[in-house]
């Protein structure tokens, strides 16, 4: 029966790789996947549902715990990373791997800092791929659920019930079969008696709760490149995010949002306001607002569309290959993924860049501990990372900001 297990995961990667009916990743084509890619009925390694893995999240990486060009890898190996050496993977949400990568620099004043794996993303516990629990946060940051619970299905649904039925974002969980996915923007329209996934298989309205018990009553609405897992060096990959995503984050973390909470915190699901976007489209880099609104747009300080549910507005915006670089208008939004990755970045608290110091580049350059530049090199600024762990976890994207460059909250707030 080993043979057979083994088969199956090799018939579940075949799938993904080569696909189905010449859809891309057709394991899952938006709804639920091959039944025997991830349980198996005679000889599995998990007495709960059966699972090829010893719970929900290895079983997920057993295909996705990988790295290289496919966009559906999201944890890089550890023979893959070893100290000095960054994730590979570059999608919109991050690499799991950062979660591995714990840093120790002497910030240029007082004691050395100490900045642990843990604090870099989400902390799915997957016990095959040493992911363990979050060791800091006991819960949710904001919200009662507990870290221990948190796995890949916390938020995706393994099974993938939630359908779209039309460009105007209409979703259910029946009325439909699910033809293939809705995260691309290559994916079908749907026409009568068919639909297609939602994004990335998120949970969302109608969607049972996953692990911790949570119950989604948002839709995240976001459309991808159906090539996202790529260098940004020559062109920015951008996500085209729709209504919903900040609500949806909410599940989690009511009170970390501006609607919501008993504390005092940045807006999100709020429109940007003219001034903000003028800012937004204006900055260039710390000193330089000369920026245009059809050049503006920044893959590391990304927006969500006005409240969009209309995908014949989202999808065309959706490109990777520097085709659309319009930024914001007034009607635009704050969201959450607007300053945090998804699954967990290179800097803290999952952050979309380093915000921890003054500066993010020095010296006309990515700040590294091998930097060219010795003012680089000082642990102020690498904080204890290589050029190349800095570059990754800015996807690759090329030193374009001033000189001397400070926090990215001033794309949108240009205080600098």
């Amino acid at each position: 029966m080993k043979g057979l297990k083994i088969s199956f995961i090799v018939l579940a990667a075949a799938l993904i790789t080569f696909g189905l009916s010449g859809m891309a990743l057709a394991f899952h084509s938006g709804g639920v996947a091959e039944c025997m890619g991830c349980h198996n009925i005679h000889d599995a390694k998990s007495s709960d549902a059966l699972l090829v893995g010893t719970d929900i999240s290895s079983t997920c990486l057993v295909c996705h715990g990988k790295t290289g060009a496919s966009s559906y890898h999201i944890a890089t190996p550890d023979a893959d990373m070893p100290a000095g050496t960054p994730p590979g993977n570059r999608t919109p949400g991050g690499d799991f791997g950062w979660l591995k990568k714990t840093y120790t620099y002497n910030p240029g004043y007082g004691p050395d800092k100490t900045e642990p794996g843990d604090i870099h993303g989400h902390n799915i516990v997957a016990t095959e791929f040493g992911y363990a629990a979050d060791g800091t946060n006991l819960k949710a940051p904001g919200g009662d659920m507990t870290s221990t619970d948190l796995s890949c299905n916390s938020c995706h649904d393994n099974h993938g019930k939630l359908r779209r039925l039309d460009t105007a974002g209409t979703f259910a969980t029946t009325g439909a079969p699910i033809i293939g996915s809705g995260s691309y923007n290559t994916s079908d329209v749907p026409s009568a008696g068919k639909a297609v996934g939602a994004y990335r298989l998120l949970r969302g309205t109608d969607s049972s709760a996953g692990s911790g018990g949570k119950t989604f009553t948002s839709i995240f609405n976001a459309v991808v490149p159906s090539t996202y897992n790529r260098s940004e060096a020559v062109t920015p990959t951008r996500v085209a995010y729709g209504a919903g995503v900040s609500d949806w984050c909410a599940t989690c973390h009511p009170d970390m949002h501006s609607g919501t909470s008993s504390k005092m915190t940045h807006p999100v699901n709020q429109m940007l306001s003219t001034t903000v976007a003028a800012n937004y489209n204006a900055y260039v880099g710390s000193g330089n607002m000369t920026g245009a609104v059809a050049t503006s747009y920044d893959s590391i300080v990304p927006f969500q569309t006005d409240n969009s549910k209309d995908y014949t507005v989202l999808t065309p915006l959706a490109v990777n290959n520097g085709s659309v670089t319009t930024g914001p208008a007034g009607s635009d939004r704050v969201m959450c993924l607007s300053c945090h990755r998804a699954h967990a970045s290179g800097w803290e608290y999952m952050g979309r860049w380093n915000n921890a110091g003054e500066l993010i580049a020095v010296d006309g350059v990515w700040p590294g501990t091998n930097s060219p530049s010795t003012i680089a090199q000082g642990g102020k600024y690498s904080q204890g990372r290589t050029v190349e762990e800095t570059t990754k976890a800015y996807n690759d994207k090329p030193m374009t900001y001033a000189s001397y460059q400070r926090s990215l909250c001033n794309k949108c707030h240009a205080k600098d």
